[in-house]
C-alpha cells in the first residue's frame, strides 16, 4: 500500500466513522420517561456534582454502565428537579449544575454546512441542531458555561477543553460582533466582541 493509498483509505475510514456518529445520534432512543406517572416517589441520597460525577449516600458510583443506565431514565420536572423515573417509581436526586458532560466533538463539512456531534460522559450522541442547540451562558466574561441539549429538558455542561475547541472553530455572525459555531444550517453564539 502506498502513502497515499494509506491517506486516502485513513479519511475514508475517518469519513465513515464520523458518519457512523451522525448515523447514531439520530436513531438514539430512550426510554418514554415523558410518559410515565410513577404511583410511588423516594429520595435515597442520589445526587450529581458540578463536574458530572454521579454519588449515592456520598459515595461516587464508579461502574460506568450504572450510571449509564440510570441516566437513560433521568427526566427533569416542570419545577426543574431531576428524577429517576421507571412506571413504577420515581428517585429524586439533587444536581448541581447539568446532569451530564459534554466531553468530545467531531465535525463534518464546512462553514454553513458544517455538522458538530458532541458524545457525553454517558455516550449519547448529540448533533447540534435546532431541537438540540449550544448555548453559553456567563456570569462575567471570564466565565463562561457553554450547554448542549441533549434530549428533552436534560442538558450537558460543555467541558471547557471542547468549549476552546468550539472557540477555536468560532467565526463572525452576520452581526461582527458576535462570534459562534455553525452546525445544522443554524449559528450558535459563543459569545460577542467587546
Amino acid at each position: 500500500m502506498t502513502k497515499q493509498d494509506h491517506a486516502t483509505n485513513s479519511e475514508g475510514n475517518a469519513l465513515d466513522q464520523l458518519q457512523k456518529l451522525i448515523d447514531d445520534a439520530r436513531s438514539a432512543t430512550y426510554p418514554p420517561v415523558e410518559n410515565w406517572s410513577p404511583p410511588h416517589e423516594r429520595d435515597i441520597g442520589l445526587r450529581i456534582d458540578a463536574a458530572g460525577r454521579w454519588y449515592y449516600q456520598n459515595s461516587p458510583i464508579e461502574r460506568a454502565p450504572l450510571v449509564k443506565l440510570f441516566a437513560s431514565v433521568l427526566r427533569r420536572e416542570d419545577d426543574g428537579r431531576y428524577a429517576l423515573v421507571t412506571p413504577v417509581e420515581k428517585i429524586w436526586l439533587d444536581v448541581e449544575d447539568a446532569p451530564l458532560l459534554a466531553v468530545e466533538m467531531a465535525v463534518q463539512g464546512e462553514g454553513r454546512e458544517q455538522i458538530i456531534i458532541m458524545r457525553t460522559n454517558v455516550n449519547d450522541q448529540v448533533i447540534i441542531d435546532d431541537a438540540h442547540p449550544l448555548w453559553v451562558e456567563a456570569e462575567d466574561e471570564t466565565s463562561p458555561r457553554p450547554y448542549i441539549c441533549v434530549r428533552g429538558k436534560i442538558d450537558a455542561l460543555v467541558t471547557r477543553a471542547l468549549y476552546y475547541e468550539l472557540v477555536d472553530r468560532a467565526v463572525a455572525g452576520d452581526d461582527p460582533n458576535v462570534v459562534g459555531v455553525w452546525s445544522s444550517g443554524q449559528f450558535f453564539e459563543l459569545g460577542r466582541i467587546s
